[in-house]
C-alpha cells in the first residue's frame, strides 16, 4: 500500500497552469511551498513542517510551465479499491520556489 503514496501525476491545463495529482497523506497540508530542480527534473513538495515529499522524473513540459508560474495547485485524492470512488481530500495552492 505504501508505494501507492509515490504515485504521483502533472497536469497542464490551457492556461499552462500545474496541477499535481497525488495520494493523500496523513496530517493536513499548511504553509505549503514546492522547491523545483530543472537540472535534476526533480522537485520536493513541502506539505507542511513535518512533511517533505520528493518527486523525480519530472516531465520537461511541467518543468518549463513551473518556470513562468509562482503558485502550485496541488490535489491530494483519496486511495480507493474503485477508482470510481476517489475523492480529493485536500486542495491547496503550494509557492513555488525554484
Amino acid at each position: 500500500m505504501s508505494e501507492n503514496f509515490d504515485t504521483y501525476d502533472f497536469l497542464i491545463n490551457d492556461e499552462d497552469e500545474v496541477m499535481l495529482l497525488l495520494y493523500a497523506r496523513n496530517g493536513e497540508p499548511s504553509e505549503s511551498s514546492f522547491e523545483f530542480d530543472i537540472e535534476e527534473k526533480s522537485a520536493i513538495l513541502h506539505r507542511n513542517p513535518q512533511d517533505d515529499i520528493n518527486l523525480s522524473g519530472i516531465p520537461d513540459d511541467v518543468l518549463d510551465s513551473l518556470q513562468d508560474a509562482d503558485k502550485l495547485l496541488v490535489c491530494e485524492l483519496s486511495l480507493e479499491d474503485n477508482e470510481q470512488d476517489t475523492q480529493i481530500i485536500y486542495a491547496y495552492e503550494a509557492e513555488i520556489i525554484s
